[in-house]
């Protein structure tokens, strides 16, 4: 069944759920999240605790440390992505980052080295939220799995053009390449290969056969 669209709005609250064995730390987190200005709506001390608080409280973001009890994070980020319920955000320790990439592959969007300053906090959150969206908007586009994942394989590397050859932010390129995507009446898979195949310059080589290049 398709869950309802629970995004905020600019202006809204994003509402945490954070998970972490060590209460000290959970307490720490939580009290920065507040600080930052997030709500948080639910602590585990467990993996499986926070993919039931996740499934019932619909948050906006869930931040899951790696190692915990009954169901480490990562499996946690799994469950959670696979259900596409949030966002997710995990924490490592420093001598955890051979982690990260297994964390990425569950569906991690974003992660932070412990111990973490209040500064690195809100970009990792901020980073996670907007990854998200992005996936959403591709697999809207795109059914198929497998044609999901390329889709989003070459966005990201069309990304990576942008952000050096524009200047843009991660946000800002993938916002390009959706808005020429409109503009064209091309595919965003169509526009992103364009962009890595002959650059922004030559889009319109890349389109061949549409509209926009043809005329």
């Amino acid at each position: 069944m398709t869950q309802p669209d629970t995004s905020p709005t600019p202006d809204a609250v994003r509402r945490v759920v954070i998970a972490e064995d060590e209460a000290l730390i959970r307490m720490d987190l939580a009290e920065m999240l507040g600080e930052e200005g997030y709500d948080v709506v639910g602590q585990a001390g467990d993996g499986q605790k926070a993919i039931e608080l996740a499934r019932e409280l619909r948050p906006d973001l869930v931040i899951l440390d790696v190692k915990m009890p009954v169901l480490d994070g990562i499996a946690a980020a799994e469950t959670i992505a696979a259900e596409r319920i949030a966002p997710v955000v995990i924490l490592t320790a420093f001598s955890q980052r051979d982690l990260v990439s297994r964390a990425r592959d569950a569906g991690a969007m974003a992660y932070l080295v412990k111990p973490f300053q209040r500064g690195d906090l809100v970009p990792a959150i901020e980073m996670a939220v907007s990854r998200y969206a992005e996936i959403t908007v591709l697999e809207r586009e795109v059914s198929d799995l497998q044609e999901s994942l390329a889709t989003r394989k070459s966005v990201d590397r069309a990304k990576g053009v942008l952000q050096e050859k524009l200047g843009l932010t991660e946000t800002e390129a993938f916002r390009w390449i959706q808005k020429t995507a409109m503009d064209l009446r091309l595919s965003m898979r169509q526009v992103a290969d364009g962009v890595v195949e002959h650059g922004v310059q030559g889009l319109g080589t890349a389109a061949g056969g549409s509209d926009a290049s043809s005329s």
